[in-house]
């Protein structure tokens, strides 16, 4: 090591060891100014890479929405797909590097500055104090007379002791210059070879992503060569076509209106005219009309429902009208109303008068047809709107997610490839994966795997929960278990991208190495688990009946003249969207709750809040809650003072099937919420649908509700598990979580797009079961999703969000089912003390 500063020469103090030291000190200092000014341009650098990623992102985005809106033209859409997969990974890619720079950087050099530099900076103020104090002392010890002996004494004994301290704090000085001009070489060097490795991962990442994306390029690059050719061919095709019809005569064109009664859309005739309007002002629009289906319809808008002017042309007549102003007029007069119309010409005029004639004569012709009415399948009408949507979770996001999914064994490392500290996860089969085999099953489909961050994408609480109940160790033993019989080698952190791909299409897409069981094997497995599920019914508690409500009580006062008060009140609630028992429900969940403190409940109704939006949580009407003959002899949720449990499902009996399959399997592991044996049976090549044709067409998600697995039930979900299948009873998942008064399954149901209008073989729906059991807490759910979704359709087919108290009440209900599911079973306990 070479020393900057002599230890000897310190000693003397020499003017050779001053200068040194100035020089030292002016080096030390320039080198903090430079190192931070590198710091501040990190940070920049960094904070410009994190603002191109965002943009990259939306870029991507913009990518991704234009291959969706090319769904008819496969090519572009499939390419733009994996040009934006591919860009996504670059994305990552960068993303890591500035994580990188950060570290090396900013954080490394930054500790150096903050605490070598730091030592160096407290040493030099020590040095320089106890050279003052010895400058002094050597001064007071020259100035002592010669004459005066204690002073004498007393300026040597301080000299002495000056210049004892001075050769310690000199020496830790030198020592600390010495250290900090050695260790400086080595933190520099350090940080910045630590970020060229960086960029030299990042440069080979890159490569390797975009040289398997070469073949397709080069594939794409010929076809559009010849894209081109054929473009430029279209183009003088169009050009002479538009030459020729550009030369044609347009004068006589009203000529070519004509009545086609074999029209293959149904369509006889069409086209524009103006309507006189019924009212006042006798306003004139012009408007698309069509004789069609033996009617005489109009539209303002194609994609409008038509307006039939005319139900049956067989009783109307047609006739000119020269009485009036306007030119080309005609009439149209049925037996209940006329309608005035205008054409642009007087061949137009005629064209229109003869078609509604042909059609009268038509109609008379064709006897058959005489109730048939405007043909549906014609019409434009933009059809029912989706009232699916999930409502905004309150979830995990980040760290908190990462940290419990990582804390299940074998969890620290990927799954497929065994790369340390994943941050990625396939949800549908419960393991967490790093960057690059995320991207490998992201290229499988979501049929095979559903990748998510765990850092960056929100977690459903029920959802961190099936994550927690698999792991890497658990699906390894399932989807490995002949890996070593059959000498297959497990990929390696590092090897290249296509071997590892190779590896996982393997094991999850043609699923080689899963182990086959016997069907003796089969045979006990599926005993074992209708064992297992006959245990886990046993220990269940018999669900009592509940009390009935408290009933309204008039107020102080009140006589016998008040009646007409209290109907009055009893019919407001009926035109309400919760009865006050209900509304105690709610207020024994939520009633700290912001949202739902402005919804009041009184003995005469309901009183609505100021606030807009709450106010259609307390006045809405449900429609489809209770038959018109229910609601005009008692207010919703009218209970009787003793119930039969609610649990009209049968019990689980196991026979002896024809034949053992995986479907079984799955079937009765969902019952008795083994989900490792369920993704064993999905491994298997079980159908997550099966139907179960000796036991009522029952399906493993049916079952799944009877085992009361709100985790379950989501793992079936996950795997592409139908929501609304039904059973022979004509009952859906939905319908038996009801039954049951599973209130968590309800809730995650009906936010999976479960049709809670759907009535079983006895005509009930999932709310009139609910209603019959007295359980608030699901008719609740059941009546806020239809309210939501009569929102999201009065407000028109660009409405997303619906109700915000729908979205929140749901989100308190998700978050008790996964983390507090004792509070939901409140329904299910009989307290004799209740009123």
């Amino acid at each position: 090591m070479k020393i900057t500063v002599d230890f000897e020469e310190c000693l003397k103090d020499s003017p050779r060891f001053r200068a040194t030291i100035e020089e030292v000190e002016g080096d030390v200092c320039e080198l903090e100014s430079k190192l931070d000014k590198l710091v501040k341009l990190c940070i920049g650098m960094i904070d410009a890479g994190k603002a191109y990623n965002a943009a990259n992102k939306q870029f991507v985005s913009g990518i991704r929405e234009l291959a969706q809106q090319s769904t008819k033209d496969e090519v572009i859409e499939s390419s733009l797909t994996k040009f934006a997969e591919s860009l996504q990974e670059m994305i990552n890619y960068h993303t890591i590097l500035f994580d990188q720079a950060q570290r090396s950087i900013k954080t490394q050099l930054q500790t150096f500055v903050k605490d070598d530099l730091r030592k160096f900076k407290e040493a030099k103020k020590q040095f320089d104090k106890v050279s003052e104090e010895k400058e002094a002392a050597l001064i007071k010890n020259a100035q002592a007379p010669r004459n005066k002996q204690h002073e004498v004494e007393e300026a040597t004994n301080i000299l002495t002791a000056t210049r004892k301290c001075f050769r310690h704090i000199v020496l830790d000085y030198v020592l600390q210059i010495n250290v900090l001009q050695s260790k400086r070489r080595s933190e520099i060097l350090k940080s910045m070879l630590s970020f060229m490795y960086a960029h030299l991962t990042f440069f080979h990442q890159g490569y390797d992503l975009f040289s398997e994306l070469q073949p397709l390029m080069k594939q794409l690059g010929g076809q559009l060569d010849q894209l081109v050719v054929d473009a430029a061919k279209e183009k003088r095709d169009m050009e002479q076509k538009h030459s020729t019809i550009q030369q044609k005569d347009f004068s006589n064109d009203d000529t070519k209106l004509e009545y086609n009664v074999d029209a293959d859309n149904g369509i006889a005739m069409e086209g524009y005219l103006f309507k006189r309007a019924s009212n006042a002002f006798k306003t004139w629009n012009r408007r698309w009309f069509s004789i069609q289906n033996n009617q005489l319809v109009y539209q303002k808008k194609f994609k409008d429902n038509p307006t039939v002017v005319v139900e049956d042309l067989r009783l109307c007549t047609v006739k000119h009208c020269e009485d009036i102003e306007r030119r080309f007029c005609f009439e149209v007069v049925s037996p209940t109303k006329s309608c005035m119309m205008q054409a642009d010409s007087e061949k137009l005029r005629q064209a229109w008068i003869k078609a509604v004639q042909n059609s009268i004569a038509t109609a008379f012709r064709d006897k058959g047809d005489e109730g048939e009415k405007l043909d549906r399948k014609s019409s434009t009408s933009t059809g029912s709107l989706d009232s699916g949507g999930e409502p905004k979770e309150k979830s995990l996001k980040g760290e908190s997610a990462l940290q419990k999914v990582l804390a299940i064994p074998g969890n620290t490392c990927c799954c497929d490839c065994g790369q340390p500290d994943p941050r990625w996860a396939s949800i549908n089969l419960g393991i967490t994966l790093c960057i690059q085999c995320s991207g490998i099953h992201r290229s499988l489909g979501v049929h095979f795997s559903k990748v998510r961050s765990l850092t960056l994408d929100t977690w459903e609480p029920e959802l961190l929960k099936l994550m927690c109940e698999l792991g890497n160790k658990e699906i390894n033993q399932i989807y490995e278990a002949r890996r070593e019989e059959l000498g297959a080698r497990k990929p390696q952190p590092g090897d290249p991208r296509h071997e590892v791909e190779a590896y996982i299409k393997a094991k999850y897409v043609d699923r080689r190495f899963v182990r086959r069981p016997s069907d003796e094997e089969l045979r006990t497995k599926v005993v074992s688990l209708s064992k297992q599920e006959k245990r886990l019914s046993s220990s269940s508690e018999h669900l009592p009946p509940r009390a009935p409500p408290p009933t309204p009580k008039l107020r102080p006062g009140s006589n016998v003249s008040g009646q007409s008060a209290v109907a009055s009140g009893l019919e407001a609630r009926r035109d309400s969207l919760f009865c006050p028992d209900e509304l105690d429900s709610l207020f024994s969940y939520f009633d700290n709750s912001s949202k739902l403190r402005s919804i009041k409940s009184a003995d005469s109704g309901i009183q609505n809040s100021a606030d807009g939006s709450r106010e259609m949580l307390a006045t809405t009407p449900s429609n489809n809650s209770l038959t018109d003959a229910d609601a005009a002899e008692t207010p919703p949720m009218a209970m009787p003072a003793t119930l039969p449990p609610p649990s009209p499902c049968k019990e689980m009996v196991f026979y002896e099937p024809k034949e053992y399959s995986p479907g079984l399997q799955l079937y009765w592991a969902s019952c008795a919420r083994s989900l490792p044996d369920m993704a064993e049976a999905l491994a298997h090549g079980a159908e997550v649908n099966w139907v179960n044709t000796e036991d009522e067409k029952r399906t493993p998600l049916i079952m799944a509700v009877q085992g009361g697995s709100l985790v379950t039930c989501e793992f079936l979900l996950q795997n592409a598990a139908n929501v609304n299948q039904q059973d022979a009873q004509g009952r859906g998942p939905l319908h038996h979580a009801t039954m049951l008064g599973h209130t968590g399954q309800v809730c995650l149901f009906l936010k999976r797009g479960a049709n809670q209008n759907a009535a079983d073989i006895d005509e009930k729906t999932p709310l009139a079961i609910a209603v019959e059991a007295a359980n608030a807490d699901i008719v609740t759910l059941l009546r806020l999703a239809k309210m939501n979704e009569e929102m999201r359709e009065a407000e028109g087919p660009y409405s997303q969000s619906g109700d915000e108290t729908y979205q929140d009440i749901f989100q308190d209900f998700t978050h008790m089912a996964s983390n507090d599911p004792d509070k939901l079973n409140r329904y299910q306990q009989y307290d004799p003390q209740r009123p």
